[in-house]
Parts: C-alpha cells; sequence; structure tokens
C-alpha cells in the first residue's frame, strides 16, 4: 500500500506543477495619473481689487453704500463738502461772464467807429471832408479789433477757469469707476479725509469674470502652454473635492519668489513664472476672490496597457 500511496502524491504534485505553469501571473498595471504640472493659486479678477480713497482733502458729508452693496458705475459712493469748490465755480461763472461783457460792448464801439469811419471817407472823396478825419476813424477801428482779440483771449481763459471749476466740484462727490461689489467701507460721515494721510476709503469687486493665478514652478514652465486646458480645485477647507475645468491664458516671462508658499524658508527660495487661467464656465458663487485653489495643468496621462509576463 505504501508503494501506492508514493506514487498517487508525485502524480498529484505534478498535476499542480502544470496547472501553476499554465495559468500566467496576474497582469501588471499603472494607475498614476500624471499632470503636465501642478501649481497652487488664487481666485481673482482681472486688475485685482479696486482701492479707492479722497481725490480732495475735506469733510464727508455723505456716505451712500454699505459693504456688500452692489453698485453701478457712476453710482455715488460718498460726498465732500461742496462749499469750497462752489465759490470758485461762482467766482469763476462771474469773471466769465465779466469777459463775455466786455467783448460785446467792444462789438458795439467797433460798429459805430466803423460807420463813422465809412461817412468820413465818402465825406473826403466827395471832397466834404478832410482824409486825415477819415484816417483817424479807420485807426481807431483797427484798434478795436485788437482789443477784440484780447477780449476773445480773455473769455477763453475765464471759461477754462469756469470749467476746471465745475471738475473740481465734480471731485467732491466720489462714484463708482465700475460695476462692482463693496467689500469694504473705511468712510463714515463727518470724518475729515486727506489725499495723503489714512488709507482708502472704498475696496471694490468688479463684477467681471473671476480668474485664476497660478504660481507656476519655473521648472515646469516649458511643459505648460497657452490655451492647454487645466482642472482647478479648491486648496483645503470643506469643499477642497470640488474642481472646475479651465484654460490658460497668459504665461508671464519673469521669474520670482512664490508669494502663496506658507514656509518662509520655501517661500524665499522657490522660483516661479505667473500664469493666468480662465475658468471655461462660471465658477459657482462659494468661489470667492482671494481663495486658495490647486492647478493641474493638462490632463491624466493614460495608465500603462496590462502586459502578460512570458
Amino acid at each position: 500500500m505504501k508503494p501506492l500511496r508514493l506514487a498517487a502524491l508525485v502524480a498529484a504534485l505534478l498535476l499542480a506543477a502544470g496547472c501553476s505553469h499554465d495559468s500566467p501571473p496576474p497582469a501588471a498595471t499603472s494607475t498614476t495619473a500624471a499632470y503636465a504640472a501642478v501649481a497652487r493659486g488664487r481666485v481673482d479678477v482681472e486688475g485685482g481689487l479696486l482701492v479707492l480713497g479722497t481725490p480732495r482733502d475735506g469733510t464727508l458729508t455723505g456716505v451712500a453704500v454699505q459693504e456688500g452693496d452692489r453698485v453701478s458705475k457712476g453710482q455715488v459712493l460718498a460726498t465732500l463738502d461742496p462749499a469750497p469748490a462752489q465759490l470758485q465755480l461762482q467766482a469763476a461763472e462771474a469773471e466769465l461772464a465779466q469777459a463775455k461783457a466786455q467783448r460785446q460792448l467792444l462789438d458795439g464801439k467797433l460798429a459805430a467807429v466803423r460807420v463813422q469811419a465809412q461817412r468820413l471817407a465818402d465825406a473826403a472823396k466827395a471832397g466834404a471832408g478832410d482824409g486825415q478825419s477819415a484816417d483817424a476813424a479807420a485807426a481807431s477801428a483797427n484798434e478795436l479789433v485788437a482789443q477784440q482779440a484780447a477780449a476773445d483771449a480773455a473769455v477763453a481763459m475765464a471759461t477754462q477757469k469756469r470749467d476746471a471749476a465745475r471738475y473740481e466740484l465734480g471731485l467732491r462727490t466720489l462714484r463708482a469707476p465700475v460695476d462692482a461689489r463693496v467689500v469694504r467701507v473705511a468712510a463714515q460721515t463727518g470724518a475729515s479725509v486727506s489725499t495723503t494721510v489714512g488709507g482708502p476709503l472704498f475696496t471694490l469687486l468688479p463684477l467681471t469674470a473671476p480668474i485664476v493665478r497660478a504660481e507656476l514652478s519655473e521648472s515646469f514652465v516649458d511643459a505648460v502652454k497657452v490655451g492647454m486646458p487645466a482642472t482647478v480645485s479648491a486648496d483645503g477647507g470643506g469643499n477642497s473635492t470640488q474642481s472646475w475645468p479651465a484654460h490658460v491664458l497668459r504665461i508671464g516671462s519673469v521669474v520670482g519668489p512664490s508669494t502663496l508658499e506658507d514656509d518662509p524658508q520655501l517661500r524665499a527660495n522657490a522660483r516661479t513664472v505667473a500664469c493666468v487661467l480662465a475658468f471655461d464656465a462660471p465658477p459657482p458663487a462659494d468661489v470667492r476672490v482671494g481663495q486658495r485653489v490647486l492647478v493641474r495643468f493638462g490632463t491624466p496621462a493614460a495608465p500603462a496597457a496590462p502586459t502578460k509576463a512570458r
């Protein structure tokens, strides 16, 4: 019985070995998603936030908006005491009126002198008068013409002063330069403001399409091209899993230090190039200007095809 058991065991081992030899090992696959480059970025708008200060020194007589308000281009934000500018405008308008009156007076004098000069000239030709009187009248007319030219210059100068006074009065009203949302208000009715002392009165967020300003590592600049697709995702926070398609608008030509790196040592040593991206579609409202994002340039590389062991 023992030789039979030994023979059966050997046959079983050989059969198992044959099956193992015919079955291939599990296929080796690669699932690593490789992008052309990855960079940190920040949501922004073209030109950045608008910071508005006071155009003139004075006292604020009114603040018309609050933080969070949406304003239209030309809408009043605040007003300064207009009294000094109004006095300048009144004086300029009075000076202009005087210059115009002087010009009209010269018009009347010149018309009368020309009539007299013509009569004297006609009388001299007819022998009823002397030519000297006619010549004197003609000279007076020419002098009045010169005075008219000076009066025209005075009217032009007074008009310019009037326009400058109107412009100065307009500067007493601070208006929104574009459609925007009011981010911060540092103005208060009754406060004295200065063009040289103190900070801005208003900070506005222009209502334009948001963009992404990314800091692309210097070593990956050649791998990124204008128009390349990209994926923008929130960099941390509760919605870090959200992502939005975008594409490259511009790539900078200046290499500089990073401004988004938190580590001071890494920030000083990192050399980056600015890269601006546009969203392919408007992002949701919870994507805010100033929010940090992560940008993946290009599309993930296709995984390697399974290979059979030989």
